[in-house]
């Protein structure tokens, strides 16, 4: 008979007391419920039935959480805060007239024949008064009629003297050039072929640009500046 075959047979022989265990060998308590945070990382698993000694110590945490937060406002309040309040735009202070312009400049109000190099939309122009100047391009906002105040130059002078502007526009406190919009003129129309090698297809763009004409109508030094500063 083989080994395994007769430790079945003992089995089957053995009583069932010791198969089966009894019923008072079980522990009459049942086991608490756990509770398990999910809020957290680790799995922490603490019984329903809290210590007194957790309890103690979890308000203390609490505690002294609370009176860091305190601290924390108090110290806020104290301190003053980084960010500076907006500061209100000072208007720009004028430039003083030098010594060397208060000196010429009445000695080139008196010679005729001033001329100035004015800026329109960055583009320079040398004019005088009565000319009549012919933008390359169409100005926005402005009707026939209306008066401008051109305000930006970089030289003023006449025939022996030319006084230009430092670092690049002349000082608008020391002339007055104003010009009249007289209208607007339009090119004739004009057509391009555009065509590529090898196509039979040629196409055909056509453009008509619209030019902005202004005429001088005043160009003047001012002295009375000086006077002033």
């Amino acid at each position: 008979m083989s080994r395994a075959l007769l430790r079945s047979v003992l089995e089957l022989r053995a009583p069932v007391s010791r198969l089966v265990p009894s019923i008072r060998s079980t522990p009459t308590t049942a086991a608490a419920p756990t509770v398990r945070f999910f809020n957290q990382t680790a799995q922490h698993i603490e019984s329903t039935h809290p210590d007194p000694t957790i309890v103690t110590n979890t308000s203390s945490t609490q505690q002294s959480q609370q009176q860091q937060q305190q601290l924390q406002q108090q110290l806020h309040q104290t301190q003053p805060s980084r960010r500076s309040p907006p500061r209100e735009p000072s208007p720009a202070d004028p430039k003083p007239i030098s010594d060397s312009v208060r000196a010429l400049l009445p000695v080139l109000a008196a010679q005729p024949g001033h001329y100035a190099t004015v800026h329109i939309h960055g583009r320079p122009y040398l004019v005088t008064e009565g000319d009549s100047v012919r933008l390359p391009f169409r100005m926005p906002g402005v009707q026939a009629g209306d008066v401008l105040r051109l305000n930006r130059a970089s030289a003023l002078g006449s025939r022996d003297l030319t006084l230009r502007g430092a670092p690049r526009f002349v000082d608008e406190r020391l002339f007055e050039c104003r010009a009249v919009v007289a209208g607007t003129e339009s090119e004739p129309m004009r057509t391009m072929v555009k065509k590529k090698r090898r196509q039979r297809r040629a196409k055909r763009v056509t453009s008509k640009h619209r030019y902005t004409v202004l005429r001088i109508s005043e160009l003047k030094i001012r002295t009375d500046v000086l006077d002033e500063a």
